[in-house]
C-alpha cells in the first residue's frame, strides 16, 4: 500500500468563536502553511494555542471564519468531512466496541460497497502492516491501548485517503507504549508516503515523528521549521522556552561578518555563528541550551543553587548575577560533580549559541 501523496495548503485561515461569557475569541489568526505531499507536520503548542481546531477545520468538523484550505490544489474548505478524503486518527481511538478487529477497519469500505474480496484485501493488508492479523477476531476490550491504537490507525489508512490526520494520537498511552508507538507511527507514514498532519502538545514526540514543525501560540504561527533547526535556532523566546529549556541572556554585538558574529556576554567576548546580518553595538538576546554549558571552565563562576544526579547527566541550577541558569552535564560519572553551596566554574559553548 502505497499513497499517492497530496499537497495541503493553509491559506491565510482563521477562526473565531463567539462565546457568551467572553464575547468573540480568535482562535486562529491568518495561518499560512504548505505542508508537501508525503510531508509530516506536527502542530505543536500549549493548550488553547488553536492546533486542534486548525485539524478540525482540516477535517471538516470546524468551518473557517476566513482563509481557505487546499487539498491537492482544490479548495475545501466549504466542504463536509466525507468530501475532503481525509482519513483522521482519534484521541480515545473511536473503536466500535461490539465489532472485532477486522470488521472495525471494514466497516468504512463497507459503507462505500467496496466488493467484499476486496474489502477482504485491503483490510489483511493493513493488518499485516502493523503486525495485527492474530488480532482479527477479536474485539476491543480485549485489546490493550496500543494495540487499540494501532487497529484505529489502520482504519483510517485502508480507506486510502490523500490526507491523515492525528489528534493527540498518544496521549492515552503510558510513557514506554508512547515511545514505541511514535516509533510505529512513523514508520508505517514513511512507509506509505501520506501527507499527514499530527496534533501533539508533546515536544520530545512532536521531534521525534516530525518532518517539520509549526509552534503555535495564541492562534498565530510562531516559526514552522525542520525540528532540528526549531530547537537550533528559535524565532524568539516563546519558541526558545517552549523547546526543551533556554537560558537567555543580555549580549552586544561588538563585531561581525557573513556568518559570525562577536559578542560580549557578561564581559567575555563569544564568536556565536549567525543567519543574518547584525550591527555593531546591537543589543541581543542570547539562548543557551542548559546542555550548551561547559563545566569547569573559567569564563565565569556562579553558585549552584540545585544539583542532582539524572543518570546520564547531573543537573544544576546557578545563581548567575541574580538571574537563575539550568545546565546540564552530560556524562558526569568521570567529572568533578558540584554541590549546592558551592561556586561553579563554567563557559559557554559559542558554535551552539543562537541570538535572537
Amino acid at each position: 500500500m502505497r499513497s499517492a501523496a497530496k499537497r495541503v495548503q493553509l491559506e491565510n485561515l482563521s477562526k473565531t468563536f463567539v462565546i457568551s461569557t467572553r464575547g468573540e475569541v480568535k482562535a486562529v489568526q491568518g495561518v499560512n502553511i504548505d505542508i508537501q505531499p508525503g510531508e509530516l507536520l506536527t502542530l505543536l503548542g500549549p493548550s488553547g494555542c488553536g492546533k486542534t481546531t486548525i485539524l478540525r477545520m482540516i477535517a471538516g468538523f470546524e468551518m473557517p471564519t476566513s482563509g481557505s484550505i487546499l487539498i491537492a490544489e482544490k479548495d475545501v474548505s466549504r466542504k463536509t468531512p466525507d468530501k475532503r478524503d481525509i482519513g483522521m486518527v482519534f484521541q480515545n481511538y473511536a473503536l466500535f466496541p461490539h465489532l472485532n478487529v477486522f470488521n472495525n477497519v471494514a466497516y468504512g469500505l463497507k459503507l462505500k460497497k467496496v466488493p467484499r474480496d476486496e474489502i477482504r484485501r485491503r483490510v489483511s493488508e493493513v493488518l499485516k502492516m502493523v503486525q495485527m492479523e492474530e488480532f482479527a477476531e477479536r474485539v476491543p476490550s480485549q485489546m490493550s491501548g496500543g494495540q487499540q491504537q494501532r487497529v484505529a490507525l489502520v482504519r483510517a489508512l485502508v480507506m486510502e485517503p490523500a490526507v491523515l490526520l492525528f489528534d493527540e494520537p498518544l496521549s492515552n498511552l503510558d510513557a514506554k507504549l508512547r515511545v514505541h508507538m511514535r516509533d510505529e507511527i512513523r514508520r508505517i507514514q514513511k512507509a506509505v508516503g501520506i501527507t499527514t498532519v499530527y496534533v501533539t502538545h508533546d515536544q520530545a514526540e512532536a521531534m521525534a515523528v516530525s518532518d517539520k514543525v509549526a509552534i503555535l501560540n495564541d492562534g498565530i504561527v510562531q516559526q514552522i521549521d525542520f525540528p532540528q533547526n526549531v530547537y537550533q535556532h528559535p524565532s524568539n523566546e516563546f519558541v526558545a522556552h517552549f523547546i526543551g529549556k533556554a537560558n537567555i541572556l543580555d549580549g552586544t554585538v561588538v563585531g561581525s561578518n557573513a556568518s559570525h558574529a562577536r559578542v560580549e556576554i557578561h564581559g567575555v567576548i563569544f564568536e556565536v555563528p549567525i543567519r543574518r546580518p547584525y550591527t555593531e553595538k546591537a543589543k541581543v538576546r542570547v539562548v543557551v541550551r542548559p546542555e550548551s554549558i561547559i563545566v569547569g571552565r573559567e569564563d565565569f563562576a556562579a553558585r549552584v543553587t540545585r544539583s542532582v544526579f539524572m543518570g546520564t547527566s547531573q543537573d544544576y541550577r546557578i545563581d548567575f548575577n541574580s538571574q537563575e541558569m539550568e545546565i546540564s552535564d552530560a556524562n558526569p560519572a568521570s567529572k568533578k560533580t558540584y554541590q549546592e553551596g558551592e561556586r561553579m566554574p563554567f563557559t559557554l559553548d559559542a558554535g551552539a549559541i543562537h541570538l535572537i
